[in-house]
């Protein structure tokens, strides 16, 4: 599967006891809307409370929060038994840098923050009836083209990040010109795909009766399709905005 907390490899696991208590599919969304609440109110609470009353605090807040959430993320990866902590803490770290990213965009874009939160959730709402309806399967053959593009794009925006440390960028990542924008579109479009396979893993979970703490490694699997997903939106929004 594209997102890498979320591949078949999760599902490899020791034999547990018959009795356990196993993940449910409804177990796994519940914990997902529990994350996203925790994330939208600590993004809130980052901002309104702090980093807006100390701006200087904005992008220290938003690179290390980011880092304390990559840490917890590739513990999970590997610890997937202690999702059900660190799950929630990632939702507390990541909700600090999302408020600190949010509130930089919207200071240059007044209301964007706004606009994007809609679009991600209307995003979710789409993706999740094309999947429900079974309008759009997960096939290995889907599996396989939405994991390359992903692949290409994390290899793209790394090899961004190095270039950066040289005082270099990609230059069609930035700005607001046609070609710009329409990279944008297609990468909001892969990500909007991640979520297909976010589902269907979640699904694929009950199936397998994984154990109960896999309904929050699942949750947050899509956590972070969704941070990927809202960050992009407000990026494309960003530059439609430049065109006006």
């Amino acid at each position: 599967m594209a997102n890498p907390v979320l591949s078949e490899k999760a599902f490899d696991y020791e034999l547990r006891d018959e009795n356990e208590e196993t993940m449910t599919l409804n177990g796994a969304i519940n914990k997902s809307i529990i994350l996203t609440l925790i994330l939208m109110l600590s993004a809130m609470v980052s901002v309104f409370f702090v980093l807006a009353g100390n701006p200087s605090l904005l992008y220290p807040a938003a690179i290390g929060s980011s880092i304390g959430a990559l840490v917890l993320a590739l513990i999970m990866t590997f610890k997937k038994e202690l999702a059900k902590v660190f799950s929630i803490l990632y939702a507390i770290l990541e909700g600090v840098a999302i408020g600190a990213i949010s509130y930089i965009f919207n200071s240059v874009y007044e209301g964007i923050v706004v606009q994007a939160v809609f679009f991600t959730f209307l995003d979710l709402f789409i993706m999740l009836v094309l999947y429900r309806f079974r309008i759009i399967r997960v096939t290995n053959k889907l599996r396989s083209v939405i994991t390359v593009s992903t692949l290409c794009i994390g290899i793209v925006y790394l090899l961004n990040f190095i270039m950066s440390f040289f005082g270099a960028r990609i230059p069609f990542l930035y700005g607001s010109s046609p070609l710009s924008i329409g990279i944008s579109i297609v990468v909001v479009l892969i990500a909007s795909f991640n979520l297909l396979l976010d589902f269907d893993f979640m699904e694929k979970g009950e199936q397998y009766n994984m154990p109960k703490y896999f309904e929050w490694y699942a949750a947050f699997g899509l956590l972070v399709t969704l941070v990927w997903l809202y960050l992009e939106i407000l990026k494309l929004l960003a530059k439609l905005r430049d065109r006006n």
